[in-house]
């Protein structure tokens, strides 16, 4: 039933391997494939992988820094695998425990570690455990408890409820009963009451005469309150409406009036002094590799770390303050850890917090939970060493798996690239898709321009032929490129040029027109731009299917914004599918890097940058940072993650 199993050190030794019978086929490559796409890139918060028709689960030991992994066939359902991958791992600890427990790599090289016979008797028995056991014979119509009911038995039964009706009638009668006893109480109460607020209570019946007698007397001689007018008051009348004079009404309107001030600089009197120009830009200003992005880091986790200890320490002081001095030093010693093993218990309410912190940095929720798993699985067994916190260790687990997700497996150097391109005598081709209103233009633009510095000739191909106002805009960039870049600096040619046919053409019959353009024109690079279309719109994405499947650019960008959340990872899966779902080939050509826009408006919320590449597993190759050509730079992997880790 299984494929493989093997058993090997993080450093890339090999201590104990199996291979099933009848299987030929070397698994290496499948566990290279792991290592490669999924421990090398902290993605370990899920215990399966899937190598072409393999599925491989995996168990890490970070006490002996030990890889455990089995493999087998996708189309099989093997309940048993994961206790048994576990039952393995805790028999192999036990029974080379000495061993393990040395220092150095040399551990592995000189031992020898016979795990066979063990490894069939655990495999028996888990095999063994999962057969599915044999149906249960259905019982009788005497074995039921139906047959043991009778006429008599449903008989008395309904007597009973009657009886049960007739008590709970006598109980409400006795209850109405009651309440009117109460009620009746209540009014002498009241009564009483009334008696002693009239004042007659203690009084004999010829004093209350001699005193009903004076009120009269007082009455008569006018010393009674007077009395009060019967009479309502008269309605006042309503307030008549009154016209609304509107701040420039044309009584105003010598003031709208500027037709005698064009062309005097009174105009520039009149102006707010608030308002800023357009900021100038500075021409060769982007030669050479884009400047990362910057983030003001100060000593946050020196704070951090300050405001961790104050809180141990006040804790201690809550609860070791009866006991002397050295109850609260004693007590602080108890956050911290000393040559302990790491469990899941002590790990999961800081785990708990650090997930929470990434959700409201802007991380997709799915995302936030797998970083946490994984960092839960690389640290647990883990040995921390003296005066050492849980919250730390976590902490900085957390930082070093952020770092390696951002830093790209593979480093996308475009101008390298169009330098190569260009000794082939054939244009560099880089296409943008993406989600409507993220920016694709406004960044190609950004883009042209840091190429044109560099000294490279572009074409623009105006291939969005949907949006009303798309192929203007391009040609409002090209005209101002074009100004700060004249042709005089190029040879008397124009550093950049749109080909454009209009709308509603066909989008992949333009792109493919402009890359032969471009190359017998001899163009150095072809940016096309294609129109904003959502995840879900079928029609949309086939074309954009076909477009990168017929013309084969060199790079396909997807343009998202840096304000997502969950929607980053619902629109890259859904883009990828899409891709791979409309292309004809066995290698379908999926997304190769990420432009991330507006990031200058979302402070230290970050979030996004960590789902779309953790998602993907492709670099972020541009980072747009303002409106002006100049403001793009390249992604900081140390930057974001202190800004996402900022408190």
């Amino acid at each position: 039933m299984l494929d493989f199993f093997a058993i090997f050190s993080k450093g890339g030794i090999v201590l104990w391997c199996f291979q099933g019978a009848g299987v030929t086929e070397p698994f290496s490559g499948a566990i290279n494939a792991l290592l490669r796409s999924v421990i090398l890139q902290e993605r370990s918060g899920n215990n399966s992988f899937t190598h072409n028709a393999l599925s491989l689960k995996y168990k890490l030991d970070n006490e002996f820094e030990l890889v455990f992994v089995v493999g087998f066939q996708k189309i099989l359902t093997l309940t048993y695998v994961d206790k048994f991958i576990d039952d393995v791992q805790l028999h192999f600890r036990d029974r080379y425990k000495n061993e393990l427990e040395k220092r150095g790599a040399l551990k592995f090289l000189l031992n020898h570690f016979e795990f066979g016979d063990d490894f069939h008797i655990l495999l028996r028995e888990a095999e063994g455990s999962s057969k599915a056991k044999a149906p249960v014979s259905m019982r009788t119509f005497n074995e039921s408890q139906k047959s043991q009911k009778t006429v008599k038995s449903m008989i008395e039964t309904k007597d009973g409820d009657k009886s049960k009706e007739q008590v709970g009638k006598k109980s409400k009668n006795a209850k109405k009963e009651g309440e009117k006893s109460e009620s009746g109480g209540d009014q002498a109460k009241a009564a009483s009451k009334k008696a002693v607020e009239n004042g007659n209570e203690g009084l004999t019946q010829e004093e209350i005469i001699e005193r009903n007698r004076a009120k009269f007397i007082s009455k008569q001689l006018g010393g009674g309150k007077p009395e009060k007018s019967s009479k309502s008051p008269k309605p006042q009348k309503p307030k008549g409406k009154v016209n609304r004079v509107w701040d420039m009404s044309g009584k105003r309107i010598a003031e709208l009036d500027y037709s005698g001030t064009n062309g005097d600089s009174s105009d520039a009197q009149n102006q707010d002094p608030d308002a800023t120009a357009e900021p100038l830009i500075q021409v060769d200003s982007m030669k050479g590799d884009l400047r990362g992005v910057d983030y003001e880091s100060s000593d946050d986790e020196d704070e951090e770390v300050q405001e961790e200890d104050k809180v141990v320490v006040a804790d201690t002081n809550k609860k070791g303050g009866k006991k002397g001095g050295f109850g609260g030093m004693f007590g602080m010693l108890k956050g911290l850890v000393g040559a302990k093993n790491l469990t899941q218990e002590d790990m999961e309410p800081v785990l708990d917090k650090m997930k929470d912190h990434l959700i409201a940095k802007n991380v997709a929720a799915e995302i936030a939970s797998q970083l946490c798993n994984s960092v839960a699985k690389k640290l647990e067994g883990k040995v921390m060493g003296t005066f050492t916190t849980v919250a730390s260790t976590v902490k900085q687990a957390l930082q070093d798996s952020l770092v390696q997700i951002l830093q790209p497996k593979r480093r996308v150097d475009i101008l390298r690239d169009v330098l190569e391109a260009r000794s082939q005598r054939k244009p560099f081709v880089i296409t943008f898709c993406g989600v409507n209103g993220v920016g694709k233009s406004t960044n190609l633009a950004k883009i042209s321009y840091w190429l044109i510095e560099n000294g490279f000739t572009v074409l623009i191909a105006a291939c969005d032929t949907f949006r009303a106002g798309a192929v203007e805009q391009l040609r409002t960039h090209q005209r101002r490129l074009n100004s700060l870049h004249p042709p005089e600096k190029h040879g008397g040619q124009p550093a950049i040029q749109l080909f454009e046919k209009g709308y509603g053409k066909d989008a992949a019959g333009i792109a493919m027109e402009a890359i032969a353009f471009a190359r017998n024109q001899g163009f150095d690079v072809v940016l096309i731009d294609t129109a904003g279309r959502m995840q879900d719109n079928a029609p949309l994405m086939t074309a954009l299917a076909k477009l990168i499947a017929v013309n084969t650019p060199d790079l396909v960008l997807f343009v998202g914004e840096a304000l997502v959340g969950n929607e980053a990872v619902d629109q890259l899966v859904k883009f990828n599918q899409a891709l791979a779902d409309h292309s004809k080939t066995d290698k379908p050509r999926l997304i190769d890097g990420i432009v991330l826009t507006k990031f200058d408006t979302i402070d230290d919320k970050v979030g996004a940058a960590i789902s779309m590449t953790y998602i993907t597993g492709q670099p972020i190759v541009f980072v747009g940072t303002g409106q002006t050509y100049s403001d793009l730079r390249s992604l900081n992997a140390r930057a974001v993650v202190s800004a996402l880790m900022k408190a």
